[in-house]
């Protein structure tokens, strides 16, 4: 007697629930669907822009991800703010109180308060202070029913990671909690024109389930990485189904917050130096050409196994280069070790950097700097032949404005016009008529 109780159970409100109706789906051809396009939503910050695609897009859903710090929130308060101007934004801030945020503002020097002058000159401000508002609220079902009932254009949530649904068992930050957030906000940007942004952390430790979760669940991806010499963020495209991916949007941090660098080129030609081992490149990323220095130092090793250590570029492709080198060349590079690196901190993975990569060697190797002013755009096969590349329009016209004046090329590449000297190689035996052999 008396041992049995009653423990009684609550019902959760799953996404599945919500979103569940019993008519019938209505079945429509291609012909019946509205195809006409919806504007896309501008910043202003050209960046920005750029990396999404030309804009926001109505309807979507966005992730915006990073390591903690790197500038995620800095980034969207700017862009909020800047599409206040002419669209309602909601942003929801489940990091910070509204305290903090206001205090971010300010050290951002961005009035997002509405002025208490009345002035005509103050009336800019006060579209911004009327179009963006923000909410230190963390339930993902309350957040959803006021914008539903508001219908702002974009909705800002900051992060997803710290957000909870009401009865629900799971812990917020959790892979069922994240998959049932992205599910509700999913539903909520198709059927009630609305951009949703939302921004993710990524933890090495793993206890946080990362935006990975949710990458097949979104419209674009976005990461956002740091380069710590320069201060320099660096906003990628990993996804991006209205526009291009691996995109490239360049930003400087400052203490009044992330700056645009829309001409990087300027900067990683700046620290370029005319010495043996130095050869430049030029890759796109994007629709962007970016110019490249790679570095090579081949020393005799003293080892019984010479080291390879490369970084920026795979470290199979640097010893295929210094294979083919040694085959066709007769240069002992298996006898020598080989250090390797791609300036500015980036990551090649393309094959037009094989001929730059061959002059990067062998300017170390001979002790005899290439050209001054010299850029190497070409790819090398197995059999020794130097091969054209594809885009090389765009790379020599961005080379060009640099004061790039000679083009190290394949012989059958094609060029339009171009005021550079043009020196043409059919195989890697004729890389060594630039350093006298």
């Amino acid at each position: 007697w008396d041992s049995l109780v009653e423990n009684v159970i609550s019902a959760t409100h799953s996404a599945t629930k919500i979103y569940s109706h019993a008519e019938t789906p209505q079945l429509v051809s291609l012909d019946a669907i509205d195809t006409q396009d919806l504007p896309r939503i501008f910043s202003g910050i050209g960046e920005w822009d750029r990396v999404v695609g030309g804009g926001l897009v109505p309807e979507s859903l966005v992730v915006i991800t990073g390591d903690p710090g790197i500038g995620k929130s800095t980034l969207l308060l700017q862009v909020a703010y800047e599409i206040a101007k002419t669209k309602r934004v909601f942003y929801f801030s489940t990091e910070e109180s509204l305290q903090q945020l206001k205090g971010r503002a300010l050290r951002l020097r961005s009035s997002l308060t509405n002025p208490s002058s009345t002035r005509p000159e103050c009336s800019p401000k006060e579209n911004v202070s009327k179009g963006l508002l923000f909410s230190d609220a963390a339930e993902l079902t309350s957040m959803i029913a006021a914008t539903r009932t508001e219908k702002p254009d974009i909705i800002i949530i900051d992060s997803i990671q710290n957000c909870y649904i009401n009865d629900s068992a799971t812990l917020p930050g959790s892979v069922s909690q994240l998959r049932e957030a992205a599910f509700q906000l999913m539903r909520l940007s198709k059927e009630h024109n609305i951009t949703v942004i939302i921004t993710g952390h990524i933890t090495k430790e793993g206890i946080i389930a990362g935006p990975k979760t949710l990458e097949h669940m979104v419209d674009a991806v976005f990461y956002l990485q740091g380069e710590d010499r320069w201060q320099t963020r660096i906003l990628r495209a990993v996804k991006n189904r209205f526009g291009a991916i691996n995109e490239l949007g360049f930003f400087s941090m400052e203490h009044n917050g992330l700056q645009e660098v829309p001409n990087i080129n300027a900067h990683l030609l700046s620290e370029m130096s005319h010495a043996p081992g130095s050869a430049i490149i030029s890759i796109m990323e994007g629709s962007r050409p970016i110019l490249l220095e790679l570095q090579a130092l081949t020393n005799a090793s003293k080892l019984t196994m010479p080291q390879r250590v490369v970084s920026g570029l795979d470290h199979k492709q640097v010893v295929l280069i210094a294979a083919i080198l040694e085959k066709y060349v007769k240069i002992k590079l298996s006898m020598q070790d080989i250090f390797f690196k791609v300036s500015g901190g980036f990551k090649i993975t393309g094959a037009e950097s094989d001929l730059g990569t061959a002059f990067a060697l062998l300017s170390s190797y001979f002790q005899e700097p290439l050209p001054e002013k010299s850029i190497a755009l070409g790819e090398i096969s197995l059999t020794g032949q130097i091969k054209p590349i594809n885009n090389i329009g765009h790379l020599v016209k961005e080379a060009e404005k640099f004061g790039i004046t000679t083009l190290l090329v394949a012989k059958n590449q094609v060029i339009e016009k171009t005021s550079c000297t043009i020196k043409r190689f059919h195989n890697v035996y004729e890389l060594l008529s630039l350093f006298g052999q």
